[in-house]
């Protein structure tokens, strides 16, 4: 399996770089060998499963623009892990210690929520590790009728364990009356189609027609500290309460924000991050010519740190969102 990923990597993202060996092996006039000051370095590419999933298709363009911005050449070898929760990736990531710059992570926002909730498969600590490129999302709440509703609003959610119940816990904040509707199984859609319903989270790279598909209107937007991505809806920015439970609803927005990120090991040398910062400028730039309306903030350096210290709160606030789960849905982690 990891062959068949790999020559179908090389033959998509990887394509500059086949030019680029065959350019110099030409040059060296060697019609057998490239010289071996042109053979590429070799990075491993850790992300979740499926194979020919959302998070491998993500990584196939992460990786050619990294591939093209890199000073040398590289392939970029993937190794699918486990299931799109991430969770399997993220553990084994955990355990590889020092990093040599050799080794990467797609991480998408379901695994760090999981690890939020106390879920006993998330055996990793991410704060210290290093997003290199993150694909940021919007986040709405919406819902029939006009905000605020006139009556106990009932909230489509997935799951108690779901980050779409973070909107349950804002709401809980901002004193609108609301009762959970667990959807299962089924899509959020059905439960508001057949009036089980009056609301739900809508997450994506448009939020706002996903809301307007739907029959709904955009109430609120489920913003992390310091970026709104629709500024012309309402904040939960003011939304009051213990400081912990604050932070535990912004990690549970941030988990919906979160499309993937690509991260990096703990106590990488200065001189490889540099390297892989300025390649991942090169695909930010490629990612900001993609259509408005089909793409998602593409975030690197400062603001890719910023976006990433939402979904990692201090252990306070990731205890205030179990005993809430707990109290409010009776539901704890396995």
């Amino acid at each position: 399996m990891m062959e068949t990923a790999r020559r179908h990597w090389l033959r998509g993202a990887g394509a500059g770089l086949a030019t680029a060996l065959l350019g110099r092996a030409a040059q060296a006039q060697a019609p057998v060998a490239v010289r071996p000051e042109a053979q590429p370095e070799s990075a491993v590419l850790l992300m979740p499963g499926p194979e020919g999933g959302a998070a491998m298709r993500w990584a196939e363009g992460v990786a050619a623009g990294l591939v093209r911005g890199m000073p040398h050449l590289m392939v970029m070898r993937p190794q699918v892990l486990g299931g799109p929760d991430g969770v399997t990736a993220a553990n084994r990531f955990a355990t590889l210690g020092a990093g040599n710059g050799r080794t990467l992570l797609v991480l998408p926002g379901q695994a760090a929520h999981l690890r939020l909730v106390g879920e006993s498969r998330a055996q990793f600590s991410p704060e210290a590790w290093l997003p290199l490129c993150v694909s940021w999302q919007g986040a709405v709440l919406g819902g029939r009728g006009a905000w605020p509703p006139t009556s106990p609003l009932r909230l489509a959610l997935p799951s108690p364990d779901a980050p779409e119940a973070s909107a349950l816990l804002a709401l809980d904040l901002m004193g609108v009356p609301a009762t959970p509707v667990f959807t299962r199984n089924q899509p959020p859609e059905d439960s508001l189609a057949r009036g089980q319903a009056d609301a739900m989270v809508l997450s994506g790279p448009a939020p706002l027609r996903l809301a307007r598909q739907a029959g709904l209107t955009p109430w609120l937007e489920l913003e992390t500290p310091g970026r709104r991505e629709h500024p012309q809806l309402p904040s939960t920015a003011a939304t009051s309460g213990p400081a912990a439970a604050l932070e535990a609803m912004q990690a549970g927005f941030a988990a919906l924000h979160l499309r993937a990120a690509l991260m990096l090991p703990e106590l990488t040398a200065a001189d490889t991050v540099a390297s892989w910062r300025r390649a991942a400028l090169r695909w930010q730039e490629e990612e900001s010519r993609q259509p408005a309306e089909a793409g998602v903030p593409a975030l690197v350096g400062a603001e890719a740190r910023a976006v990433m210290a939402s979904l990692f709160p201090a252990p306070p606030a990731m205890l205030a969102y179990r005993e809430w789960l707990l109290r409010r849905l009776s539901w704890q982690a396995g």
